[in-house]
């Protein structure tokens, strides 16, 4: 998939549908009145981050805008600054004017998601991060959240539409509900490994059944140079994964002459257990996180006309004129 394709707006969105109505009346108006001034506009955040979802704007943008438009950006990924600028468009107002809510909600929401995932990338220092968040928002905008925890430094995500989006192979392997509908951790796992597609790293789910460790004997012993890893989700009620019980299997794993299967922690991760796990010595190999990037809230960023027909121009409280912003780069 090209990304032209990839960063499509939705009909949604290109209909205006997903605008503020008050940006639909205004074109509406200016459409009566006979009125479509050439605009210079600038996008900002309000706070600091890491910049996501300005491949999809773009795209947005340039299919809104005349041949002769214009666009300035920041790159994807970038890291910003508050108040610094990271869009500016030059056209006719009435050709992007009601993509104002679209451009900022995408910008928000990714960015925000992207963040959040840079800070438990930063925690774990190094420790692969697999995004399992997903199930955390609604169905429509998931391959947006994970192409953002993917920009936002995640080494994998879960679901296939948001490795298609990212460009990578989609992570995970089976869910409780697989090994329980099989009876036994061991089975699972033994089924998984006969049928599963063999590029797929044979992670074992080792909390279903019985306790942590044994399992992780149970499985290694059953799989032998086949298993690639086993991943530790103990729930909540059973006090979670902690550091205590990872050198534990970790030790287990190791005396029983299994060094090279890794040990992957999930359930409840967010940065502060990141490095929790870091300042005790856990040997994680790889952590799952779902809500702490999932729940982030989404950055705020301000949409200004700063020039009409080359003339400087802003609303009062700001300063009219383009800003000097030497990063931002001519896309179009």
């Amino acid at each position: 998939m090209n990304d032209g394709d990839r960063y499509r707006p939705s009909e949604a969105v290109l209909s205006g549908r997903t605008a503020d109505v008050y940006f639909l009346h205004a074109r509406d108006v200016l459409i009566a009145e006979g009125r479509d001034p050439t605009v210079t506009m600038e996008v900002f955040a309000s706070q600091g981050g890491v910049l996501c979802g300005m491949k999809e704007v773009l795209r947005l943008v340039r299919d809104a805008l005349p041949a002769d438009g214009q666009a300035w950006a920041r790159e994807e990924g970038d890291r910003i600054a508050p108040g610094e600028v990271v869009l500016r468009i030059v056209g006719p107002y009435r050709r992007f004017g009601i993509y104002e809510t679209a451009i900022l909600g995408i910008l928000a929401h990714e960015t925000g998601w992207a963040t959040a995932a840079n800070r438990c990338v930063e925690a774990a220092s190094g420790i692969p991060i697999v995004h399992f968040g997903a199930r955390h928002v609604h169905p429509d905008v998931v391959a947006r959240l994970e192409y953002a925890a993917v920009v936002g430094g995640c080494s994998g995500c879960a679901t296939p539409a948001g490795a298609e989006l990212a460009g990578i192979v989609p992570s995970g392997t089976m869910p409780h509900a697989y090994i329980l509908c099989m009876g036994d951790t061991v089975e699972a796992m033994r089924a998984f490994h006969r049928h599963a597609d063999p590029t797929i790293n044979r992670i074992a789910l080792v909390d279903t059944f019985k306790d942590e460790a044994e399992e992780s004997l149970r499985v290694a012993e059953a799989m032998g140079g086949d298993l690639w890893g086993v991943r530790l989700d103990t729930p909540v009620e059973r006090g979670r994964v902690t550091s205590d019980l990872v050198r534990e299997v970790r030790a287990r794993l190791d005396q029983s002459g299994f060094p090279n299967v890794r040990i992957v922690v999930s359930g409840g991760i967010d940065p502060e257990a990141i490095d929790r796990f870091r300042r005790k010595g856990a040997p994680v190999d790889a952590f799952g996180i779902g809500h702490a990037i999932s729940s982030a809230p989404p950055i705020d960023f301000t949409a200004d006309i700063k020039e009409i027909e080359g003339r400087p121009i802003a609303k009062r409280g700001r300063i009219p004129g383009t800003s000097d912003d030497s990063a931002l780069k001519r896309r179009f």
